[in-house]
């Protein structure tokens, strides 16, 4: 049968096939290189994470040609690369997000994908740049256009497009297999939303990675000659039919700028929580407030928030017990900020999570939503905090934003400071060393900087050694 006029598929694949250096802005560039800094830090910063050490132990039982670094010494295929640096990315919920009117995403779960491609075809750092803009904006992009969650899949599944995308242009496809790439990669990582919905797993935060694991793994496929469904998006039970309804995107005139929408987070913390967790310190830090003396936090925030950690309809969030359930928990994650002053990886261990004082504590705070906040969201994370003393005394702050956000976006000192807090616990020489050539990755291969990532040691497992 011959074919007649292109499919959105291949009409985006036409349009990653010519995106040149010349494509990305400065800023672009910039805030690449920020949310790769800001990534890199998160995951050596979960390196001990026990899923992350279990995905370390599996890797390297079932081997691998080594060909792509892994972060924290060793190589395996580029597939498996890509499911555990992503894992490792991915597992504390501390990397960047994108917000759409009804769809959150955490595009920087692109870096693995890309990067894993970029190592294997040893392409330069400016060509893996630009291939990992790509990604944000094609995944992007569908977050705004097609959301899929409200029809009970996970916000992974425009990934699919945005990994497959990017992964193909760090392994230099032509148009015809970037296309089937992409067909593969959407057709087949569809996602249920009970990910994170009721009692949450472990899988909460390997779904991405195994996404993009499934994308590096379709690219490859692509490149040896299999192809995919043309019309993965508009076709007969296609995304448009099967899920996401219809939408329009015309791929010609996209540009690679929505990397510049995205938000990094500033607190470990599910992405809208962050300006009520840096609400309530506001109050705490100003007010001394004695935990004892509180009687009762009240949040007010924007429906997306409540409905999604707020013990909405994705479940009720004061039954804590696991990492998982915390960072997906409001009343928890305020709790905690109260108690501890912070909001950072310890504040998920075991221990922490099941003491009385916070369980006792997030029993006391309320969530609820107010119209107004929704219609300003994704504009603003609009909300207002209240702190009741037992005398009946109340401390209130009203936040629209916080730092990182949009509005308020984080400078590389800034995020300089966060990544110095994850990497503590590695040779400090190499540390800046890694983060010295992130700042001038587009001056450099792209194996000098992974062959950095691979000599990163936990220091107590090099003392232990």
């Amino acid at each position: 049968m011959t074919k007649t006029n292109k499919t959105m598929v291949e009409s985006l694949a036409e349009w990653v096939a010519q995106l040149e250096w010349q494509d990305l802005s400065a800023e672009a560039v910039e805030a690449l290189k920020k949310r790769l800094l800001d990534s890199v830090g998160v995951a050596i910063g979960a390196l001990e994470g026990e899923p992350i050490q279990a995905i370390r132990q599996m890797t390297e039982t079932f081997g691998g040609k080594p060909l792509v670094t892994l972060i924290g010494g060793g190589k395996t295929t580029p597939v498996d690369a890509t499911f555990y640096n992503g894992a490792a990315i991915r597992y504390l919920d501390y990397n960047d997000s994108f917000l759409a009117k009804e769809e959150t995403c955490h595009p920087s779960d692109n870096i693995a994908p890309v990067l894993a491609a970029a190592e294997y075809n040893q392409i330069s750092g400016k060509e893996f740049l630009l291939s990992l803009g790509i990604a944000y904006q094609v995944q992007t992009r569908l977050s705004e256009v097609a959301p899929v969650r409200k029809h009970g899949f996970d916000h992974t599944v425009q990934g699919a497009y945005g990994a497959a995308a990017g992964a193909s242009k760090a392994l230099g496809l032509d148009a015809q297999k970037i296309a089937n790439a992409i067909a593969i990669a959407g057709t087949t990582q569809n996602a249920l939303r009970v990910t994170r919905t009721g009692s949450l797993s472990n899988w909460k935060g390997l779904t991405y990675p195994n996404t993009a694991m499934g994308a590096v793994h379709a690219a490859l496929l692509a490149s040896y000659g299999i192809t995919g469904p043309r019309e993965v998006f508009e076709g007969n039970k296609g995304l448009m039919d099967s899920i996401a309804g219809k939408f329009t995107i015309d791929w010609s005139k996209e540009m690679l700028e929505h990397v510049n929408k995205t938000i990094i987070k500033k607190y470990n913390a599910e992405i809208h929580s962050q300006s009520s967790i840096e609400g309530l310190l506001e109050i705490r830090n100003k007010q001394k407030i004695a935990v004892e003396d509180i009687k009762q936090i009240r949040l007010t925030t924007f429906d997306v928030a409540y409905h999604i950690i707020g013990g909405g309809e994705e479940g009720e969030k004061k039954t804590i017990q696991t990492k998982e359930e915390a960072d997906h928990s409001l009343p928890y994650m305020l709790a905690v900020a109260f108690l501890d002053g912070q909001v950072m990886p310890e504040q998920y261990e075991p221990s922490r999570i099941n003491q009385a004082d916070v369980q006792n504590l997030l029993q006391k705070v309320e969530v609820k939503v107010d119209a107004t906040y929704s219609a300003r969201f994704p504009q603003e994370m609009a909300c207002r905090l209240e702190v009741e003393t037992n005398d009946g005394t109340i401390y209130s702050v009203e936040k629209q934003d916080y730092e990182g956000f949009t509005t308020h976006p984080a400078t590389w000192e800034v995020l300089l400071k966060k990544y110095e807090t994850l990497t503590q616990k590695i040779d400090q020489k190499l540390a800046n060393q890694i983060a010295a050539t992130i700042q001038k990755i587009d001056e450099v291969a792209i194996t000098e900087f992974t062959s950095l990532l691979g000599q990163v040691r936990v220091l107590n497992e090099m003392n232990e050694g």
